[in-house]
Order: structure tokens, then sequence, then C-alpha cells
């Protein structure tokens, strides 16, 4: 049994600090006028889904970013995980976090509205 090793599976990445790991979003192939993209054409993405939040975000009431929101983050300072081999995954500081897509923006004014209450 000396040769044999059994290598530790990685169920959950948490960001630690002021961080959220984000999937990022597949690149676009094709523009939005239907003309289809060369591989080297490619137009870099940086958008993703947020997969996890750090305790210091979520505790904080400045960032109002939930699990699954879609985000557009500046990727300067993103560092990739190696984790799924089929996804991107990539842990961002919250400062590169430029904006987070809403369907409805009145959610965010309900929902200051219950933390001024507080």
């Amino acid at each position: 049994m000396a040769g044999k090793t059994r290598s530790k599976v990685i169920e959950y990445v948490e960001p630690i600090g002021a961080r959220v790991l984000v999937r990022k979003d597949e690149p676009k192939r094709e523009t939005k006028g239907g003309i289809a993209l060369p591989d080297q054409a490619e137009i870099p993405t940086i958008t993703g889904r947020v997969v996890a939040i750090s305790t210091q975000i979520e505790n904080n009431s400045d960032f109002p970013l939930r699990q699954y929101d879609k985000i557009l983050f500046h990727p300067k300072d993103a560092i990739p995980v190696d984790f799924e081999s089929d996804n991107q995954l990539f842990v961002i500081p919250i400062e590169d976090v430029v904006a987070v897509f809403r369907r409805d923006p009145i959610d965010n004014k309900k929902r200051k509205a219950a933390d001024d209450e507080d």
C-alpha cells in the first residue's frame, strides 16, 4: 500500500476576504447580428455567475451580491481555479465586480428600505 496514495477530492471552494467565486460565461462565438466569428477573433467575455460569496461580503450591505447573480467583472486580478475541468471558475476581488445584472431595479430599493428599518 506504500505505492498507493489517495487523492483528496475538493467538493467546495469558499472565497476568503473581500472576494467572490465566479463561473465565467462562455466566450461569444457569434455576434448579435448572427455573424460567426473565427476562433482567433474571440471576443473576451467578462461576465459570469456568482458561485460563492465570502462571509465578509455576504455580511456587508454595501455589496448587494447573491449566489447565482450575473455580474460584469474586470478580469485583471481574477485568479483561475482549477477545480472543475469543464467550467471556468475564478476568484474575483470585490473591487473588480463592476456591475450586477438585475431584472427588476425595484428589488434593490425594497432591500435598501428593509435594511433601513432594522
